[in-house]
């Protein structure tokens, strides 16, 4: 639910789930603010965000900015400093959070953040997919006109599925990482 004009930003915005994120946005004529690491800078720039800020060196909950969109995919800040930088009408969508407590993971994150919703006038929600033709006949089309194009870190045959999941693991891919089945 995005047009042409508003302001997004993506947080995570190198990751598997980011890079795909940042160029939806942008085919949808959003300006788009990514944020990263220092390495990935250069990356996020060559997908179309209009800004990126590094948050080795600046922290964008304490940017004058204000935000229409924010796609929360690292979960790395605290609800507080997420609202404060989203408009007053704005949506947070959170796909990755904090797993601040052994048992629930990121849960109660997320049930913190739908109470506080039901009180704002900003929309707070997690992600779930879920399977809708429109959405990806919409994909298919990006994806044939160019306008996403995949980001592949790096390929791993299926023998080294270990490595693959321990480098998944580490948070830090740029992009996906694909494992090959078969020849």
């Amino acid at each position: 639910r995005i047009s042409a004009g508003q302001k997004v930003l993506v947080n995570g915005a190198s990751g598997g789930v980011g890079t795909f994120a940042v160029q939806i946005a942008k085919s949808f004529g959003t300006e788009v603010t990514a944020v990263c690491s220092s390495r990935n800078v250069d990356a996020a720039k060559a997908l179309g965000a209009d800004e990126v800020i590094d948050y080795t060196l600046a922290d964008f909950t304490r940017g004058g900015q204000q935000y229409d969109l924010i796609l929360d995919i690292a979960g790395n800040r605290p609800l507080a400093d997420r609202r404060r930088v989203l408009a007053a009408k704005g949506t947070l969508v959170m796909v990755g959070g904090p797993k601040d407590n052994r048992w629930i993971g990121p849960l109660g994150s997320l049930l913190r953040m739908l109470a506080v919703s039901a009180l704002s006038s900003q929309r707070l929600v997690g992600m779930l997919a879920k399977n809708d033709a429109g959405d990806l006949t919409t994909l298919a089309q990006l994806l044939e006109s160019g306008k996403v194009v995949p980001v592949v870190e790096k390929t791993y045959p299926l023998p080294e599925l270990p490595a693959a999941l321990t480098q998944l693991g580490g948070g830090h891919s740029q992009g996906k990482l694909v494992v090959i089945v078969g020849s």
